[in-house]
């Protein structure tokens, strides 16, 4: 079993501002990458990954202000999932849902960001398929012993001879080491920092290493709980799209974790739309909480038009909201937002950085990284309604599907029509396709299918769901 505290702090905080025992979907795609393969039995791997949840854990978080009620443990100790999954060997494309879980819906969210790590298997997989030239390059120097055994049975299981593979665990801690001293030469300040790149590992032993040099370099706070636990730091969270998703509405959702939790809260800003939505409602709720120490998270978009907005209004409102900056953040857009914060007059203590795949990811080493596929693990649907995430629009490539979504694949070889369609669960392949999702036979595509890969398709069903979760959100 997998320690309970193996996943990022948000998801304790989330779970108790929602529903732990809710029946919830959650897939799992590639927003980028081109032609993939599933190296693994998606289905018994992630059953291998479910919690215990021990007395010492939940004695822990409720030390760290993560104290969880009896519904989540409940979710917990059920074990209870439904994985549908593209089958072993199979190739998916951009945006296609490789697996889906359902289940509670603390359970399937806790298993976000250990199921997150997957992409640099798949990664290995499929550059052994489609790019084998580079392989070597791409896994010639690993972090650590475990992320080695990741490729060679990887490599393994797709039929490929591993070259050599060396680890540089000590390079690699010093690297990250380096990039966090100059991170903090620009703030001025450690504890202006955190961590917050667990999904970005390849595994539980390379995250371990970054925070190693994360704290020889003075950081103090990281979203993983079990690396918190384990190294003498403290875990921390904000909020994530899910839980925006779950209430559809950011004022109902922000109100939901300021009202069921005594701590602080932390608002996403883009979910649906950061100027129309999130930002006013976020310091509308602050203004109602002065005195609370509430902060806002910018996410997609325009963050340095965001950014003036939000504090044009928060001087308006006479508020003072932290400001938490951490999507894909390097010391380049550090010593941007640090400009900006001088000029808008934010103190020093009232804006924060998060830093993932920056320093877990970008130091490592290869270039099989989450952020090179866009990996990602959706909230779809919530009880019996479908959601979307939208990020800032609805026509965006950041946004999701929603409902219970399955693949179909097209009949090969030749035919017309997308490679692949997004489905529901229950309909019926379109003339010309067969469902591929938990399908004993992968069928996959050859090579030449990538090249004439013509976007994803969505069903009729697929569709209306999208549809309506539009008019949801902008009406």
């Amino acid at each position: 079993m997998t320690s309970m505290l193996a996943t990022d702090g948000y998801k304790f905080s989330m779970a108790e501002a929602g529903w732990p025992l809710r029946r919830e979907t959650f897939y799992y795609a590639h927003r980028k990458g081109g032609a993939q393969v599933v190296p693994f039995d998606a289905v018994a791997e992630l059953k291998g990954l479910l919690p215990l949840g021990t007395p010492a854990e939940y004695a822990y978080l409720q030390a760290n202000e993560y104290e969880m009620g009896g519904g989540f443990k409940a979710a917990i100790a059920q074990h209870a999932l439904e994985v549908r999954a593209l089958p072993k060997g199979a190739v998916f494309y951009d945006r296609e849902p490789v697996f889906s879980v359902t289940g509670c819906s603390a359970l399937g969210s806790w298993l976000e960001p250990l199921l997150l790590q997957w992409s640099f298997r798949i990664q290995v997989a499929s550059v052994a398929r489609f790019a084998p030239d580079t392989l070597a390059a791409a896994v010639r120097v690993v972090t650590c012993e475990r992320q080695r055994e990741l490729v060679l049975q990887t490599l393994d299981a797709v039929g490929v001879k591993a070259p050599e593979v060396a680890v540089d665990s000590d390079g690699y801690v010093k690297r990250v080491r380096a990039r966090v001293e100059e991170l903090v030469q620009i703030v001025g300040d450690p504890t202006r920092l955190f961590e917050v790149g667990l999904r970005a590992a390849s595994c539980l032993e390379q995250h371990a290493l970054a925070l190693e040099g994360c704290k020889q370099a003075g950081m103090t706070r990281t979203s993983s709980v079990l690396a918190a636990m384990q190294l003498g730091l403290v875990p921390v969270g904000t909020m994530g799209h899910e839980h925006i998703q779950r209430y559809g509405s950011d004022d109902v959702a922000f109100r939901a974790m300021s009202e069921r939790r005594p701590q602080r809260s932390s608002y996403l800003l883009d979910t649906f739309d950061t100027m129309a939505s999130g930002l006013p409602a976020a310091l509308a709720l602050i203004a109602e909480r002065k005195g609370a120490g509430d902060s806002i998270r910018y996410d997609s978009g325009d963050k340095e038009a965001q950014y003036a907005f939000a504090c044009q209004r928060s001087r308006e409102l006479g508020i003072m909201p932290v400001q938490i900056l951490e999507d894909g953040f390097d010391a380049v857009q550090t010593r941007r937002f640090e400009d900006l914060r001088a000029k808008e007059g934010v103190p020093a203590t009232h804006q924060v950085y998060g830093y993932g795949g920056y320093l877990v990811a970008g130091t490592s080493g290869t270039p099989l990284t989450r952020d090179r596929v866009a990996a990602v693990y959706k909230l779809s649907q919530t009880g019996k309604r479908p959601t979307m995430k939208f990020a800032n629009e609805a026509g965006s490539g950041k946004q999701s599907v929603p409902g219970r979504p399955v693949l179909f694949r097209r009949e090969l070889p030749g035919g017309t029509g997308p490679v692949g369609i997004v489905g529901q669960e229950g309909e019926q392949p379109p003339s010309g396709y067969f469902l591929l999702t938990g399908s004993a036979d992968a069928r996959p595509a050859p090579e030449a299918e990538a090249a004439r890969a013509s976007g994803l398709g969505f069903s009729q069903s697929t569709a209306d769901l999208m549809a309506a979760c539009r008019k949801a959100a902008f009406g």
